[in-house]
């Protein structure tokens, strides 16, 4: 059996929402509560992952799917170590990287300046960078539009630059969050076989995704996340996105016979 790469161990994820369910009020009322020395406003709990326990290993790809608001994005923040647990752990073998929409890129900059500093932000030596760099750019397909600021990207053309130069490192754990939802057909397949290179260098993904058949593509076991909690979970991927279908009032897949 491969190595263990991540343990998540009965997790609990909590958000606090202050003052949800007392009184709204304005900036003038707030301000009398403060003058007066009123109590702060209520707070309430909401449990955005709830008791969630699994085992990756290495070369496993891991598609994460459930309807919006069950938990996908916050699990793997707080895999990534962005959120802290209320209880219950996270025990990852190295560096977890998290790739999503909203990854750190400088609107100002070039696209060029962005992959040079994601690059070395990554643990690539300057010569690293300089020796991958028209490979990323080339990847990304975003073509002379390198030379501009990101702030004249399109979301596609931003979200297809963001997983190009995080892909250009293996990384031991990679986390993908929507990245690839806007690419056209052609991204997707290079993606595809882009995730498929990381698990064959025992490297660990998970991927985020509304869309299923890309799942069923890129993945060899997936997890059902529903409210917080485990659905179903488990390495006959077909199956369980038939079961998420038939829960959810989706249409059936349709899959090529061999």
């Amino acid at each position: 059996m491969a190595d263990p790469t991540v343990i998540v161990d009965n997790l609990h994820v909590v958000y606090r929402v202050y003052g949800a369910g007392g009184d709204k009020g304005t900036a003038a009322t707030a301000l009398m509560r403060v003058l007066k020395r009123q109590r702060r406003p209520s707070v309430r709990k909401v449990e955005a992952i709830r008791g969630v326990s699994f085992v990756v290993y290495h070369g496993d790809a891991v598609g994460i799917i459930g309807r919006n608001g069950s938990g996908k994005s916050t699990l793997l923040q707080a895999i990534a170590g962005l959120l802290p647990p209320e209880r219950g752990c996270v025990y990852t073998s190295g560096q977890a990287t998290l790739l999503g929409v909203n990854a750190a890129l400088l609107d100002d900059l070039t696209g060029e300046r962005n992959v040079v500093l994601g690059c070395l932000a990554m643990g690539m030596t300057p010569q690293e960078v300089k020796e991958r760099y028209q490979s990323i750019v080339d990847f990304s397909g975003v073509g002379t539009f390198i030379d501009y600021p990101m702030r004249t990207y399109s979301t596609g053309m931003a979200q297809r630059l963001r997983f190009s130069i995080a892909s250009a490192k293996d990384h031991e754990i990679l986390m993908i969050d929507e990245a690839l939802a806007t690419g056209d057909a052609n991204f997707r397949a290079k993606s595809e076989e882009r995730i498929q290179q990381l698990r064959d260098a025992a490297g660990t993904v998970f991927l985020v995704a509304h869309n299923l058949a890309e799942v069923e593509a890129s993945c060899n076991r997936v997890i059902w996340l529903e409210k917080g909690k485990i659905v179903m979970q488990g390495y006959d991927v077909p199956a369980i996105v038939d079961s998420y279908l038939a829960a959810t009032g989706g249409e059936p897949l349709q899959r090529d016979k061999q």
